[in-house]
């Protein structure tokens, strides 16, 4: 095959390691971890590795169990392979990266790619995701409208952040999505959500002794990989670095990941 294009968010996290230095860049609390159990709900196979896995890898080593539920399979997300054929790939490439940073649960919604719309239907897969794991916090991307100054954010991120936030309350009270009691889902309440790469960040994880292992997952992508050709995002362990790096100064440390903290 030539050479391919990828962009289902490429365009979104290369603005987002452009604009990093103009971030806040006072110093990050570190994020509570007597937690015991998370789910990790984003839009797109290979959103947790940029960044997130690193952090991922560190509580899976803490004996943490983390499962990974993603709302599309990335199939509109190479421009040369058609939807059908891409979808199954990127699937098998999120489950290879993920099973190295420890998580072994990965599960698809398979709402359509690029055109995620915050709704009902995402919400209650959301909570219904929720109440059949019964994590003690839940893991997602940056639902802002921008990464920071003048770096637009991708319309799923933004469609799913909101829905995850809010599939969380779902998750919690009876009386919404009825149905859920049907399917013998009892409510289930968790009380923070963590929000990787978002501009309000003011917790970080010291991911220096799992960086590595975060590589790896996002090399795990190998399709999407080469679809970017030259693109700054195409070398992981570069373009990693230079996501991890700043952060860590804010924690006084080589590499963290940052996270806005939501309480509920």
């Amino acid at each position: 095959m030539g050479q391919v294009a990828a962009f289902d968010d490429a365009a979104a996290f290369v603005l987002s390691s452009v604009v990093v230095v103009s971030l806040p860049s006072g110093p990050l609390e570190p994020v509570e971890e007597s937690w015991s159990s998370a789910l990790a709900v984003v839009a797109h196979p290979d959103d947790l590795e940029y960044g997130t896995a690193a952090a991922v890898a560190r509580w899976t080593g803490q004996g943490k169990r983390i499962a990974y539920c993603l709302a599309t399979s990335g199939e509109a997300g190479i421009d040369a392979i058609e939807p059908e054929r891409c979808g199954p790939l990127r699937e098998a490439e999120e489950r290879a990266g993920a099973a190295l940073v420890g998580v072994d649960t990965v599960e698809f919604l398979h709402h359509p790619d690029g055109m995620l719309e915050y709704g009902l239907d995402l919400r209650r897969d959301i909570a219904r995701a929720v109440r059949r794991h019964r994590p003690d916090i839940v893991i997602t991307g940056n639902h802002h409208d921008t990464w920071g100054p003048g770096a637009q954010n991708q319309a799923d991120h933004i469609a799913l952040g909101r829905s995850v936030i809010d599939g969380v309350r779902d998750a919690a009270n009876r009386w919404v999505f009825r149905e859920l009691l049907d399917e013998g889902l009892p409510p289930w309440r968790v009380t923070r959500v963590l929000v990787a790469g978002s501009p309000l960040a003011t917790h970080g994880v010291d991911v220096t002794d799992t960086f590595d292992r975060g590589v790896a997952s996002l090399s795990a992508h190998g399709e999407y990989l080469r679809g970017l050709g030259q693109d700054v995002m195409s070398d992981p362990r570069e373009f990693l670095e230079s996501l991890a790096r700043p952060v860590g100064t804010r924690m006084s440390t080589r590499y963290a990941v940052s996270f806005e903290v939501i309480s509920l």
